[in-house]
């Protein structure tokens, strides 16, 4: 997949499985999407999709990590790159609103682990200025658990930050989904940011409580942390409950209350 493909992302796997080696961000655009982006304006219902913003971390998209037998270029561990729930999603978008929208995304792993010394307007300089109608932000899982009250405020105050941040720039309809390896503290802290920030929040953690949902249940991988990513039938799943939320806030009533 060429260094223009969609999507780059990072993720070290959560305290029961191994960690992974940190990916590169880089910014991804998909050249072999079947449909070129609308000249028309694109909605979902009363909901603006013109451009969509991926901000998340390998269970959106891993480059090419043969240390680890990981040898795709698209959200880890599905078996191909339209299995993702990222181009699965877009395509349920696409084909609602009646065209491809235009796609960014950035891999914010930097974000998750360096919650002070991330600078989102340098960082994020290029995903901000796509001033982006929809954001996706699908991250928490390489921060640190909360085991203190000052971690807990920490984490909620940088990611206040970030929210605030991309509101900032377009208005954006924002989507935080809670983490496929369920953290009741951190999802718990996303949550209220997500809705200070006038976002909608889903929470997945049942379909990190399903075995089916894994990647190891569908193959078999060298790597347990690979192999601990949704497979198939997760990112199907994945993509479908977020899919819910973009079509409840495409609702009038919704978009006039934000």
């Amino acid at each position: 997949m060429v260094c223009r493909a969609w999507l780059q992302v990072a993720l070290a796997m959560v305290v029961s499985l191994v960690m992974l080696p940190e990916c590169g961000a880089v910014e991804q655009i998909d050249s072999a999407r079947p449909v070129a982006p609308a000249a028309k304006e694109l909605r979902v219902g009363a909901l603006r999709v013109d451009r969509v913003l991926f901000l998340g971390n390998s269970i959106t998209l891993h480059g090419p990590a043969p240390k680890i037998g990981w040898t795709g270029n698209w959200g880890m561990a599905a078996s191909a790159l339209e299995k993702d729930y990222v181009h699965v999603l877009t395509a349920q978008i696409a084909k609602a609103a009646g065209g491809m929208p235009e796609v960014k995304a950035k891999n914010i792993a930097d974000f998750e682990r360096n919650l002070d010394a991330f600078n989102v307007t340098e960082g994020l300089k290029d995903e901000l200025e796509f001033q982006a109608d929809l954001i996706i932000v699908a991250i928490g899982e390489n921060s640190a658990a909360l085991a203190t009250d000052e971690a807990k405020l920490r984490f909620k105050t940088s990611f206040d930050k970030l929210l605030a941040e991309l509101k900032r720039h377009g208005n954006p309809t924002l989507i935080v989904r809670s983490q496929f390896w369920a953290d009741a503290a951190k999802d718990e802290k996303m949550k209220q940011a997500s809705l200070d920030a006038g976002g909608t929040f889903v929470d997945i953690s049942k379909l990190g409580a399903d075995e089916a949902n894994f990647a190891r249940s569908e193959r078999k991988f060298e790597h347990a942390g690979v192999a601990g990513h949704p497979g198939d039938k997760g990112m199907q799943a994945l993509s479908d409950e977020l899919w819910k939320a973009i079509q409840k806030r495409a609702t009038p009533e919704s978009v006039k209350q934000n």
